[in-house]
């Protein structure tokens, strides 16, 4: 089960960074008017880029809700979240047990309440057909299923965590040698 449950946090992760890509797209396209106008003023060449970027912004920002809640998943399992481990550092054995299960039980209920209200709030978006108000109505519900998709799946990975370690399982690791030097830095 927890070999489908990786799997699914890593095809999480991946399209997260389809959206990371969408995003520079849309950056890219947006600014594209004003390099050409630059270009034009600057250097005196002809603007290569004679259009305007209509709601490219505002799909930029509908990417970059998609990738950073569709890749959350994937980042917890990997242990790649700030975690402030300032107290969980100190403590050894049973206590040290104790404290994760207490953070990753709060954990389960934050991450379960995110992933409630993310669903909630795709479907009444739906339900209402609440649409944007830039110069392209998009229905409100598709970019926020990119967010109750996400919440959903960081909740499963949390709860998942939870259930390891109350079985026995091995704690949440912390980044080691090479990883946590590239963290301070």
């Amino acid at each position: 089960m927890r070999a489908y449950l990786r799997k699914l946090y890593e095809a999480a992760g991946a399209l997260g960074g389809l959206f990371m890509i969408l995003l520079l797209v849309f950056v890219l396209y947006s600014v594209g008017p004003g390099v050409g106008l630059w270009l034009e003023q600057q250097v005196g060449l002809p603007n290569p880029f004679n259009y305007v970027a209509r709601s490219a912004d505002e799909f930029a920002g509908y990417a970059m809700l998609a990738s950073a809640f569709l890749a959350m998943a994937s980042t917890f399992g990997r242990g790649e979240h700030i975690r402030v481990t300032l107290f969980l550092q100190r403590l050894r054995g049973r206590a040290r047990r104790y404290a994760e299960l207490w953070c990753l039980a709060l954990g389960s209920l934050l991450a379960g309440y995110l992933a409630w209200f993310s669903v909630r709030l795709c479907y009444v978006s739906w339900q209402l057909n609440d649409v944007s108000t830039g110069l392209i109505a998009v229905p409100l519900w598709i970019p926020q299923l990119g967010m109750a998709i996400g919440a959903v799946v960081l909740a499963i990975a949390v709860v998942e965590q939870l259930v390891v370690v109350a079985m026995g399982g091995p704690l949440m690791e912390e980044p080691s040698g090479e990883e946590a030097m590239h963290i301070e830095r």
